[in-house]
């Protein structure tokens, strides 16, 4: 071991001895190196059965999901690890609304453990409005596409795809709605070369109407290869 690896690995001791891990939803002792403990971490929904193209939690895994054979989305193929129901969901509702940092770090972590076999080539995680960016102080999309980069060693950019105007809060709209409400509200940053294979990221898939928007924005720039990266699925589309 180097020294430099030494040296983290003792600050990492350090670090549990003075604030030992402890499980962000039941209070006990967290486990594995997560500030979760073992009966919380097994309760967390994997999406191992669901469309390759969309996530789409299903009975049985498929290529395509009924929606995808008859609307095929404007991406390729999507990973999406986690299902967004209990407990995840309430880890993911502390981080993005409670500015609980540390719930974030415990959502990165859980995606780091469940890496995609094809990487692409660039990660750009889905922007917020400088409005929205200044009420929330951070983008919850980035800060997990950050790590997941590192593990990765993929290079991520969170200044190439722009949110051009506000949008009403996508939470509060059914699937009609929100693809109304996102059309026309991203651009391709002018002038950019991109590679061949791009993840578009975001911590929550629902209807997938703001990462179908992106989809076509890059596709447009000229990405031949667009995949979507989201933490967790929702189980059912609204319609």
């Amino acid at each position: 071991m180097d020294a430099l690896a030494w040296w983290s690995a003792a600050a990492i001791t350090l670090q549990r001895f003075v604030l030992p891990l402890h499980c962000l939803l039941c209070g006990g002792p967290g486990d594995d190196g997560l500030d979760l403990c073992r009966d919380c971490a097994a309760e967390l929904p994997r999406n191992r059965s669901c469309c390759a193209r969309c996530a789409l939690p299903l009975a049985v895994p498929a290529a395509l999901c009924g929606q995808c054979q008859r609307h095929p989305p404007p991406w390729d193929a999507a990973w999406v690890p986690f299902r967004y129901a209990w407990p995840l969901d309430r880890l993911e509702s502390r981080f993005k609304f409670g500015a609980d940092l540390a719930a974030g770090r415990v959502l990165a972590a859980l995606w780091r453990r469940e890496l995609a076999a094809d990487h692409p080539q660039l990660l750009v995680p889905l922007p917020l409005h400088p409005a929205r960016l200044r009420q929330r102080g951070y983008n919850q999309a980035l800060e997990l596409a950050r790590p997941v980069a590192r593990t990765l060693q993929v290079p991520v950019r969170h200044d190439l795809l722009l949110r051009t105007r506000a949008t009403k809060a996508q939470t509060e709209l059914g699937a009609i709605a929100r693809r109304r409400n996102v059309r026309g509200a991203f651009a391709a940053k002018p002038g950019v070369a991109w590679p061949g294979h791009v993840a578009l990221l975001d911590d929550v898939m629902t209807t997938g109407a703001t990462l179908a928007e992106c989809a076509r924005v890059l596709r447009r720039a000229g990405v031949r290869r667009i995949d979507v990266w989201a933490l967790a699925r929702a189980p059912m589309s609204r319609a």
